[in-house]
């Protein structure tokens, strides 16, 4: 079954069955919604606008703290921009071995049409190898990789691939310029094949508040009184993220709401 890129704005791979499963259901967060990460989100959509305008883009590496909106801005853009025909194919992780094959299937799709490959939390650890396929996209081999897609990927390390102690022990400089060893050299490589990387830090409690406020905007509440209940809701998770804003959301109107 082939996705009807023109009904569906998304497809994940399914690695079972080999195919690409349209996405029925997408997840309808906004760009607007996301706050406090302003820069990141300008840079995102800048570089997305200039990819599906046919300008020069880069890949994307979103990289930072658990629950700090990277994923929300990858699925917001695409919704942003879906009607100017931005698509999207999430793959996983231990699914990248099928990466050139659902390149391969983007190669037949309308080319009014452009893509980004989406791999959320990617990191890999010592001795894997599953990684390699990402070079075809990233900078492709004899054959040149597809001008039509880009790769948007999120990981909670800067480098994808864990550094050690001893490894950072053997660079050294030379004449003034930094020199990693081999190994490190490698790992950072990987890294560097992404032309836009984009850090994320965790919300103060200010912006958590805020992010609060947006998604309780349709009910007259008490903010005062808002705000504690998120407050001690978010140290009870021992976190104050985006995402913790939008668990206390789901428990604290239940309540309110009946």
């Amino acid at each position: 079954m082939r996705v009807d890129w023109h009904q569906y704005h998304a497809a994940v791979w399914r690695s079972h069955s080999q195919k690409l499963k349209p996405v029925e259901r997408l997840d309808p967060v906004r760009l607007d919604e996301l706050k406090g990460i302003d820069k990141q989100k300008q840079a995102l959509l800048d570089n997305t606008l200039h990819f599906i305008e046919g300008r020069t883009s880069n890949h994307a590496m979103l990289w930072g703290a658990r629950g700090t909106g990277k994923s929300s801005l990858i699925k917001a853009v695409l919704n942003h921009l879906a009607l100017q025909g931005l698509r999207m194919v999430q793959v996983d992780k231990d699914d990248l071995a099928y990466l050139p094959e659902i390149l391969d299937s983007l190669e037949e799709a309308d080319e009014q049409f452009r893509f980004v490959v989406f791999c959320d939390d990617l990191s890999f650890e010592e001795g894997e190898s599953s990684y390699k396929p990402l070079k075809t996209l990233l900078e492709g081999g004899l054959e040149l990789p597809p001008e039509h897609v880009r790769l948007y990927a999120t990981s909670n390390r800067r480098h994808l691939l864990p550094e050690k102690q001893s490894e950072n022990q053997l660079s050294g400089l030379v004449d003034g310029e930094v020199h990693y060893a081999d190994s490190l050299e490698d790992k950072l490589a990987l890294s560097d094949r992404f032309g836009l990387n984009l850090s994320f830090y965790p919300a103060n409690w200010e912006n958590y508040f805020s992010i609060v406020e947006s998604l309780f905007a349709d009910l007259d509440l008490d903010q005062q009184q808002l705000h504690e209940a998120a407050r001690l809701f978010a140290m009870g998770r021992g976190s104050h993220s985006g995402r913790t804003a939008k668990q206390f959301y789901h428990y604290y109107r239940a309540r309110i709401t009946g």
